[in-house]
């Protein structure tokens, strides 16, 4: 009944109101008489009429700029991926997608298409979002740099730093002495030509440097301290330098900007005295709580604002007042942590590319287009790589570090990146780089990014050694080495459970490694240690109750299934235990064993599809990150599906094939170490057909009768397996029990499968 009279309520309101519209409307149609009303032209049909006004839609300036940031986007990401996938910082792939889509590619070949897409007048809009994506990543650069560091490691770290900076910056001004009379912009004088080259050789791109330090596993090392030191005393000088050259090259002269350094020193004195201790104090009043107050968060976004205002207004770029900003934050991890969730998805994935874009609209590879101008792109790259590689390596070798050590201190230091992309484009912003050399310098700054993988992997060539993460306790070989690979505390602290039950009375002879990999672009070098004291504190604490020693590796990286499959290659590990994610298609009976039915589908799918490698893994009943591990990995693997595993006192161990015989050994050592009750289903009467496997049960049940019975298929029901705390089967056995549908597996507890 109410429903039905709130249906008449809704007929009534509704109905009676639009009825009242449209007479006003009918009647507002008399009061157009002699108004001079233009009605669409009567010859044009409604469609031409829809179209035109669809056309309109399409060129207004908002829509225009929405479609540029959805194609700069999905393009960006497209080549950032691809080359993520070749073992190269995603950052090329973007600076690359720029290119791309500017006049070197896309204008070459589709110029009515790109002058379609990014139309002379609509540029303002990009760049004027692709500078507060910039003002927003710098932020966050300053608050990644972690000055701790400098005071303990100054001294070494200083010393290589600025040797980095002051070698190629002299070399590119003595560079800019034979290129300044053919290459600058009229009306430059050398002065401002040649510290912009000076500048734009000196950089290093401290964000993609710590990516790489930590993918490498070097961040715990002396060598990868001495490495982020010296970036981050880089970086500082580096960009109290540029201030120091834009305002230079503003004034005219040095004479003149003399007064722009000066307000320059008292701005910077500013927030180092009276703005830090400000912003500090309300770090520590808010740094307890469980919520940062929108207010709170609000005048820290002020200050950066206002700070980028005034260093624009000083002459010095507003880049360095949101560096400076960036800098002066409390040093609170979980404040510098609200405020990098905040800031770096909007700038890095949606605003940067806006910058990487325009930058490609700027980059005219076909300007360089006689066999001379590629011999002088060719010298400026030389150039580049003798003062930041070779400078860096010398002074590195200079102050005690060995030859292969100074080698990837130079290797890393001649990383540029996005950083170098940013000194170039204030340089052409100012007229100082013309867009021969701005293209010229663009190639630089891809040349010098790109080499520094394949060089650190040379100079460990030559030298004969390898960054590996194996901890010395491991190195030492003990018996039986067990790694497990966790990606959440809790399945980490069962991993911990089944692994200690494997080697419980053998504490002398055998080692449990505990791992956990990170996405490198999750990670920021000033939490680095934080991160990971949080992440194994949990692990650590499930070790002491079990009495358990372990050794710990931590690492940041791109291709977690490849360096799960390195690290147990290279440490020589008896088994690699690792929990089995969850993008599992819905509905199967897998979905049903393991309690959930997400769907996900994984690019690395698709892309088997096209390499054909699709029916490696077809009817898998894994995810996509399993199948990879398991393809991958050439040591014994246990693939753990857990159910709350607390104790491992009752095992179920299947053995389907005569290759199930090694499925023994493992049910030995949980008896041996653990006194677990272990029953064996005997699915095809193999304990009495097969002699190996007959022999190894005998000798089983000789030693621990009491520990040790056989069953039939017939005698699994629901009350025995749910009385089970772990199921054991080989890795074929479960493919084709999953394949099966195999009724009972609905009830299973925990699961082991083991890869031999």
């Amino acid at each position: 009944m109410r429903n039905f009279k709130n249906s008449l309520f809704y007929i009534f309101i509704t109905g009676g109101f639009i009825y009242l519209m449209y007479r006003i409307v009918e009647q507002g149609k008399l009061l157009e008489v002699g108004r001079k009303i233009v009605s669409p032209s009567s010859n044009d049909s409604q469609w031409v009429q829809f179209l035109s006004s669809l056309f309109h839609n399409l060129q207004h300036p908002l829509a225009l700029l929405l479609f540029q940031i959805i194609t700069i986007v999905l393009v960006a990401r497209i080549f950032g991926w691809i080359f993520r996938k070749i073992g190269q910082p995603s950052v090329i792939g973007e600076i690359i997608a720029g290119i791309v889509l500017g006049p070197s590619l896309f204008g070459l070949y589709f110029p009515d298409m790109k002058e379609a897409l990014f139309p002379l007048a609509s540029l303002g809009n990009l760049q004027l979002l692709s500078q507060i994506g910039l003002i927003l990543f710098m932020f966050v650069i300053g608050m990644e740099l972690d000055l701790k560091v400098l005071k303990n490691k100054a001294n070494e770290a200083v010393v290589i730093s600025h040797a980095s900076i002051v070698i190629p910056f002299a070399l590119g001004i003595g560079l800019s002495y034979y290129i300044y009379h053919q290459f600058a912009p009229g009306g430059v004088e050398f002065l401002s030509f040649s510290l912009f080259m000076g500048i734009a050789m000196s950089i290093t791109a401290f964000p993609v440097l710590a990516r790489i330090v930590q993918e490498r596993g070097i961040h715990k090392t002396r060598l990868g301290t001495i490495v982020i030191t010296c970036a981050a005393a880089d970086d500082i000088t580096a960009w109290c330098l540029l201030a120091a050259v834009i305002a230079i090259v503003k004034a005219g002269s040095f004479v003149s900007s003399l007064y722009v350094i000066g307000l320059s020193v008292g701005y910077v004195l500013m927030m180092l005295f009276v703005v830090k201790p400000f912003l500090k104090r309300i770090g520590e009043l808010y740094a307890k709580k469980d919520n940062i107050k929108k207010s709170v968060v609000a005048i820290f976004f002020l200050t950066l604002i206002v700070s980028s205002y005034l260093t624009e207004i000083i002459g010095i770029h507003a880049l360095f007042g949101a560096f400076m900003t960036g800098v002066i934050m409390p040093d609170i991890a979980k404040f510098r942590n609200v405020f990098i969730e905040k800031v770096e998805d909007v700038s890095l994935i949606l605003l940067l590319p806006l910058f990487f874009v325009f930058t490609g609209l700027r980059t005219e590879i076909g300007l360089i287009n006689e066999p001379y101008l590629w011999k002088i792109t060719g010298f400026i790259i030389l150039v580049a790589v003798a003062g930041k590689f070779f400078g860096s390596a010398l002074a590195a070798k200079f102050v005690g570090q060995s030859w292969r050590d100074s080698l990837t201190i130079g290797a890393l230091m001649n990383t540029r990146g996005l950083m170098e992309l940013v000194v170039l484009n204030i340089g052409y912003e100012l007229g100082v780089l013309s867009p021969k050399v701005f293209t010229m310098m663009v190639i630089m700054a891809l040349v010098t990014t790109f080499m520094t993988g394949p060089a650190l992997d040379l100079i460990n060539f030559i030298f004969k050694t390898k960054d590996v993460l194996i901890p010395s306790e491991v190195k030492r070989s003990s018996d039986y080495n067990i790694l497990i690979s966790f990606g959440n505390n809790q399945k980490g602290k069962s991993l911990l459970r089944l692994a200690n039950s494997l080697i419980k009375k053998q504490p002398d002879s055998s080692n449990v490694t505990a791992m956990h990999l990170t996405a490198s672009e999750e990670m920021h070098s000033y939490n680095l240690e934080e991160y990971e004291k949080e992440t194994f504190e949990p692990i650590v604490k499930e070790s002491k109750k079990l009495d358990q020693p372990i050794t710990t590796i931590f690492k940041a990286t791109n291709d977690m299934e490849t360096d799960i499959a390195d690290i147990a290659y290279q440490g020589n590990y008896d088994l690699v235990l690792v929990g089995l994610g969850k993008s599992i298609f819905e509905g199967t009976l897998l979905g049903k064993v393991l309690g959930f039915t997400t769907r996900i589908i994984n690019p690395d799918r698709l892309l088997d599809k096209f390499k054909g490698k699709e029916g490696l893994f077809e009817n898998s009943p894994f995810d996509d990150r399993t199948r990879l591990i398991i393809s991958k990995t050439k040591t014994p693997l246990g693939i753990f599906i857990d159910k709350d595993l607390h104790e491992v006192q009752k095992v179920f161990v299947g053995l389907y094939s005569i290759g199930d015989v090694f499925l023994i050994d493992y049910a030995q050592k949980l008896i041996h170490n653990n006194n677990t009750i272990v029953t064996i289903l005997d699915n095809n009467g193999h304990t009495k057909n097969n002699f190996t496997i007959q022999n190894s049960l005998v000798a089983l049940e000789e030693k621990h009768p009491n520990n040790f019975e056989v069953f039939q298929p017939n005698q699994i029901n629901k009350p025995f397996l749910l009385e089970q705390d772990l199921v054991i089967f080989s890795l074929e056995t479960w493919k084709k029990l999953v394949e099966d549908e195999v009724s009972w597996l609905t009830n299973v507890p925990s699961v082991l499968i083991i890869k031999p």
